[in-house]
């Protein structure tokens, strides 16, 4: 997974009154690793089956779009990044945004890239609003206003209102789809045995309470999962002020990460 999804490349602090909260920089979500298999920050690692990913359209184009984008195929990798981004994805707006401002795959262009960030900064995870102000203090008064007028387009095909009832909708009939409908998946005291994902073969079983619990299968529960887990602040309005020019420091590389089964 690219390490942009993980922490900020960069070093910034933000000058705000002393009664405003401000903005800092989160660490890396804790994720399992199995091998060269990298997790999903709160999601065991048996639960992402290629059953699992087809039902979080979110999750499953994202991780391609990381790995794609960690063999250099650039183009490829913004097609599947926009499928996440299509799923309320805010990591993968994210990295639509950082493709846009540094040109990958995409002709450069920060007023487009400025519009995806703002796009990620929705739930005020801090990481990608800090992000976004460092975005805004490098545009020009022209390049603002551009900004905010191409966003209004994307804020009403990717925002949140638009975006989440359509990830929501593929998680209830994916669930509708498979409980009670396949022997060994629930009732009974029967578990579910991975015969995909990075646990294939081990002959580990999990509990069907387990693998459909409420924050990995419920819309409103799984998305405030995810806020935890990405950071969200969750308490309202946060000022962030002047943002302070200092040396820059060099990008680390994408993680390699295996690409996640169809």
């Amino acid at each position: 997974m690219s390490s942009f999804l993980l922490c900020l490349s960069f070093a910034a602090t933000a000058q705000a009154p002393a009664n405003a909260r401000v903005l800092t920089a989160q660490p890396p979500p804790e994720r399992a690793v199995y091998g060269n298999y990298l997790g999903e920050p709160g999601i065991p690692p048996e639960m992402l089956t290629s059953g699992f990913l087809t039902a979080h359209p979110d999750i499953r184009w994202r991780r391609e779009g990381a790995y794609s984008y960690n063999r250099k195929e650039y183009e490829l990798a913004l097609d599947q990044f926009t499928r996440a981004a299509r799923y309320a994805d805010k990591p993968s707006q994210a990295m639509i945004a950082e493709m846009y401002w540094k040109g990958l795959g995409v002709p450069q262009d920060r007023e487009l890239a400025y519009a995806w960030m703002d796009l990620a900064a929705e739930r005020m995870y801090p990481n990608f609003v800090i992000k976004r102000e460092r975005y805004w203090a490098l545009l020009d008064a022209d390049q603002r206003r551009d900004a905010i007028e191409r966003g209004q387009q994307l804020l009403a095909e990717y925002g949140d209102d638009a975006a989440k009832p359509r990830l929501a909708k593929v998680m209830r009939q994916a669930k509708r789809e498979t409980t009670g409908s396949h022997a060994g998946f629930v009732g009974g005291g029967l578990r579910i045995t991975p015969m995909t994902g990075p646990l294939a073969g081990t002959g580990m079983t999990i509990a069907p309470e387990k693998y459909y619990a409420a924050e990995f299968w419920d819309p409103q529960a799984y998305f405030v999962a995810q806020d935890a887990e990405w950071g969200s602040t969750r308490h309202g309005q946060v000022d962030v002020g002047e943002l302070e020019n200092v040396p820059a420091t060099e990008e680390a590389t994408p993680d390699p990460e295996a690409t996640p089964e169809p």
